[in-house]
């Protein structure tokens, strides 16, 4: 008897886990720009941090110095990449009235 019961649990278990009712509710799709924005916003809260953390003596001057041109380094690539992309729709836009 307690052998059957713990095989329906089981079942039941594998069922309710891997069971996929209907369509899935997927979020909304992001874009590289999208995602190139809020990697920006989370680079700039790194850096506050780190200012923050090095005025109240966490670290020392050379593991500051390094972090921080790392992270800068960091931002400069992805507001180049942004920037980038959203220039990107302008010379397609540019290119459609030039006929060759």
């Amino acid at each position: 008897m307690t052998l059957l019961l713990c095989s329906l649990i089981t079942l039941a278990v594998l069922f309710y886990v891997f069971y996929l009712p209907g369509k899935l509710q997927l979020g909304p799709e992001k874009t590289r720009l999208a995602y190139l924005r809020e990697r920006k916003e989370a680079v700039y809260e790194n850096l506050r941090d780190l200012n923050f953390e090095y005025r109240a003596g966490k670290f020392p001057e050379s593991d500051y110095q390094s972090m921080k041109s790392s992270l800068e380094e960091e931002a400069a690539a992805i507001l180049a990449e942004i920037a980038r992309l959203e220039r990107a729709p302008e010379a397609v836009r540019g290119r459609k009235g030039v006929r060759i």
